[in-house]
């Protein structure tokens, strides 16, 4: 796939590329596992750009490529929900947007005003009180993580509601997944350029770098995939997507530690920033099995 930006869409990137470039660095005494900014999420909602998806000269292909780009930062916010999920809603919902999944601990919980349940087939909507969540400050997943109680209210949505807003999920998926993939394959090509081995950098050994080139090779696929399920908005393709995108994490996860030697074992590094956030994304919406499924039902009709 191939495509130009509008002016309008250059413009919002060039803004969103100022905006992002202030949060581009860890701090220096920073060496844990989530690294949050509630500042950016709020310069996001201040300038307005988690309503780019709903404006016709904007659209939801504009929504991705901005969810891909912040996800490659070292901050994190909640932002591939509020950013895509508002196309799949009949009305507005306040965010922070949540998704708590089979009861599991959910991304983004704790400070979440709108949370999507889902429960096998069965997705609902709750807002749930500050007392009816339970921060999980330990979570190794470098999101801030937590817990909802069971006695929140649900309100359920139709089987109509459900299966689109499973499909603007699996977009958010993919595309925050395409930034993440994109930024721990260059931070792995910072690592290999400087760090040296029998006194050459790792990045001239030509078996690291087939291996590189493989791993760049699924981000961008993963990365376009995700661009054209949210222009098409098809159910198919935001599957495809989304399972795309699982598929190569796992790939990359393992090749970009590989590579980092004992430093991708430590918090001095940054890698575990967006490695550690995409095994979290790894099991949304039933993880590569349930898109598997999902790329069945919707890609093949025809032959079942």
């Amino acid at each position: 796939m191939d495509f130009a930006l509008s002016d309008d869409q250059l413009a919002v990137s060039s803004e969103l590329e100022k905006l992002a470039s202030q949060f581009s660095s860890t701090p220096v005494d920073f060496h844990g596992f989530a690294l949050v900014s509630n500042e950016l999420e709020e310069q996001l909602a201040e300038n307005g750009f988690f309503e780019i998806a709903a404006m016709p000269e904007m659209g939801p292909i504009t929504a991705a490529l901005a969810v891909e780009r912040l996800a490659r930062l070292p901050y994190t916010a909640e932002v591939a929900l509020s950013m895509l999920l508002p196309i799949a809603l009949d009305s507005a919902l306040p965010r922070p947007f949540a998704v708590v999944e089979n009861g599991r601990p959910g991304r983004f919980v704790a400070t979440a005003k709108t949370v999507f349940v889902i429960d096998g087939d069965k997705v609902g909507v709750a807002h749930p009180k500050a007392s009816q969540v339970t921060a999980m400050p330990d979570s190794l997943f470098a999101y801030p993580m937590a817990k909802m109680s069971d006695d929140v209210d649900i309100t359920p949505l139709s089987a109509a509601q459900a299966e689109k807003l499973k499909t603007w999920l699996r977009v958010a998926n993919a595309a925050e997944m395409a930034g993440l993939l994109q930024a721990a394959v260059d931070a792995i090509v910072e690592h290999v350029s400087v760090r040296k081995q029998f006194g050459r950098p790792l990045g001239t050994f030509q078996a690291l770098r087939h291996r590189l080139s493989e791993c760049t090779v699924l981000a961008g696929g993963v990365r376009w995939l995700a661009l054209k399920a949210a222009f098409t908005g098809d159910a198919g393709d935001a599957a495809l997507a989304a399972l795309h995108g699982q598929e190569s994490a796992t790939r990359v996860i393992y090749d970009v530690h590989q590579m980092a030697g004992a430093m991708g074992m430590t918090l001095e590094m940054d890698l575990h920033l967006w490695t550690y956030r995409m095994k979290a994304l790894l099991s949304d919406l039933g993880g590569r099995g349930g898109q598997s499924a999902a790329v069945a039902q919707y890609c093949f009709k025809a032959a079942s």
